[in-house]
């Protein structure tokens, strides 16, 4: 049910979540994901002109231009199809809470955003999507145990979910369990070799659990495979200087084409790498933009 907010599977694909101030909501309950109540939609009457309606109605919001419009397409469909008597009502209306949920989520309207991934939750108690992306929400607003809560609730539920392990580890990195993430990322990227960015988030683990030499041959081993991958390439930039790696560092930083990781805020609070590897990136843009001879390691 609906669209996830996690899932890439190339660096062409990847998105990032803004950090957005924390929800105003404090009253958590854990969701329970029931499987066997999933509708039988072969039940559903084909002939229902409602349906039909409806879902011409979820297709039109998926297709939106822009996020705003697709909330608002969202809301239509909601008020539509709430009180309809029909089997498919919580099928087709659960999927427009959390799909609106998503939407809202991207203009950082953190605490609607919220109510409709409670109301999914609760109308559609048989679908992982509404749960795993209210865990990217509790996430993104610093509120890690709810996180990890829905992020297990997933995992109980979908053991084979590749988004709920990365995102498993997502919350091990923000809470400097270097370990453990690594280990939730390399489990994502058996289950979807593709999933590249749980791959690249797997390095970040690894170099600020202190695993320097593993780290960067992983990074280097994910840039043969996507050599316009700006993650990896900027993180090995910043491992190679701290080593003293002037010009393979040098080599490294001039292919990252993506202004942003010479962003030190949003690298810190948008991307979140770990102080580790910022430091260390920030140390060489230092030394770099004073015009400076970079220190020799011996």
């Amino acid at each position: 049910m609906g669209r996830r907010t996690l899932l890439q599977l190339a660096p062409a694909t990847w998105l990032l979540w803004k950090i957005t101030p924390a929800c105003a909501d404090t009253g958590f309950v854990p969701a329970k994901i029931r499987l066997d109540l999933a509708p039988d939609q072969s039940k559903y009457n084909a002939a229902d002109e409602r349906l039909r309606d409806a879902a011409g109605k979820l297709q039109l919001a998926l297709n939106a231009e822009d996020v705003k419009d697709e909330e608002r397409l969202w809301t239509e469909l909601i008020e539509k199809y709430e009180g309809v008597d029909a089997n498919w009502r919580a099928d087709i209306v659960g999927r427009a809470y959390g799909n609106r949920g998503n939407a809202r989520s991207r203009q950082g309207k953190m605490d609607l955003a919220l109510a409709d991934y409670n109301k999914a939750i609760a109308i559609c108690p048989w679908s992982v999507d509404p749960v795993l992306n209210r865990g990217v929400l509790y996430e993104n607003s610093g509120r890690y145990e709810e996180a990890e809560t829905d992020y297990r609730t997933v995992l109980e539920a979908a053991p084979n979910d590749p988004s709920g392990w990365n995102n498993m580890g997502n919350v091990s990195l923000a809470m400097g369990k270097w370990d453990e993430a690594a280990s939730f990322y390399q489990r994502a990227t058996q289950l979807a070799p593709a999933f590249s960015f749980a791959a690249a988030n797997r390095t970040l683990a690894l170099y600020a659990g202190g695993k320097t030499n593993e780290a960067m041959r992983e990074m280097r081993t994910l840039l043969r495979r996507y050599p316009d991958f700006t993650d990896p390439r900027a993180a090995l930039a910043a491992a190679e200087w701290e080593l003293g790696q002037i010009e393979r560092a040098e080599a490294d930083w001039n292919r990252v084409d993506d202004p942003r990781y010479a962003d030190r805020v949003w690298l810190r609070q948008t991307r979140r790498w770990p102080a580790k590897l910022v430091d260390a990136l920030e140390a060489f843009l230092d030394v770099r933009s004073a015009g400076k001879a970079a220190p020799v390691v011996s």
